[in-house]
C-alpha cells in the first residue's frame, strides 16, 4: 500500500517524498523505492514534524484499528497529515474533507457530501450527495453510497458493495463484497455474502483472524 501511494505522490501531486517509516521491528531493508525506510521510534529525530508531513496510507488491517492507532501516534508526534486526492477522481466546491485522506482514480464524491478523518476510498468508489463518511472508514474499489448514507467510523466497505439512499451504517460495520445494504445496521454487524442478514459474530470478535478484514 505504501509503495502504491507513493508512486501516486510522486507522479501526481506537489508532494515530495522523502522517505517511508514503519514499526522499528518490522524493518527488514533500508531502502524502498531508493528511498530509507526509517523506524517509527526515530521518525522525528531524523524528519522533525516542523519540516515534514506524513501520509498513513496503511489499508483495513484490524478493521481500520491499525491505521487509526498509527494516526493517532503520528498526530501526538506532531505531524501534519496530508490528503491524497487523485487529479483523476471526482470532486466539487465545498468539500468538507478532514485529514490523512486518500481518494484514488475514478472515485466520485458528490456535493454536499462529507469525509471525515483518515478515510481510503478504493477506485472508482462513489459516495453520493449529501453522505457523511466517519473517521477511519475503508472503501474498497466499486463501493457505493447512494444520496443522505450516513457510516459510522471504522467501517469497511468490500468491493462493489452498496448502501441504499437514506441508510445509516453504524460504527464498525463490516461490509462485504457485493452486498447491498437496504436498512440501518447496528453497531460492530458484519454482512457476508448474497443474504442481508448479519452473521452472528460481530466485527471486533472477527478482527484477529478474518482474512479479508485485516
Amino acid at each position: 500500500m505504501a509503495s502504491m501511494i507513493c508512486f501516486y505522490l510522486r507522479h501526481d501531486s506537489p508532494f515530495e517524498v522523502a522517505a517511508f517509516t514503519v514499526d522499528g521491528e518490522h524493518v527488514s531493508e533500508e531502502t524502498l523505492l531508493g528511498l530509507p525506510v526509517v523506524p517509527f521510534e526515530e521518525i522525528e529525530q531524523r524528519y522533525p514534524p516542523d519540516e515534514f508531513a506524513m501520509l498513513i496510507p496503511i489499508s483495513y488491517r484490524k478493521v481500520n484499528q491499525l491505521r487509526a492507532e498509527k494516526y493517532r501516534e503520528a498526530k501526538a508526534k506532531g505531524y501534519g497529515l496530508i490528503n491524497y486526492i487523485s487529479s483523476k477522481a471526482t470532486t466539487w466546491p465545498g468539500l468538507v474533507i478532514g485529514d490523512n485522506c486518500i481518494i484514488l482514480e475514478g472515485c466520485i464524491v458528490q456535493p454536499f457530501a462529507e469525509v471525515g478523518n483518515n478515510v481510503i476510498m478504493g477506485c472508482s468508489s462513489l459516495v453520493g450527495h449529501d453522505c457523511v463518511i466517519g473517521d477511519h472508514c475503508f472503501l474498497a474499489p466499486g463501493a457505493v453510497t447512494l444520496g443522505y448514507v450516513r457510516i459510522g467510523p471504522y467501517c469497511f466497505l468490500g468491493a462493489n458493495s452498496t448502501v441504499r439512499d437514506g441508510i445509516t451504517v453504524a460504527s464498525e460495520c463490516l461490509i462485504g463484497a457485493g452486498v447491498n445494504i437496504t436498512r440501518n445496521t447496528e453497531e460492530k454487524q458484519v454482512f457476508i455474502g448474497a443474504g442481508t442478514e448479519p452473521l452472528s459474530k460481530r466485527s471486533d470478535e472477527l478482527r484477529e483472524w478474518l482474512t479479508w478484514a485485516r
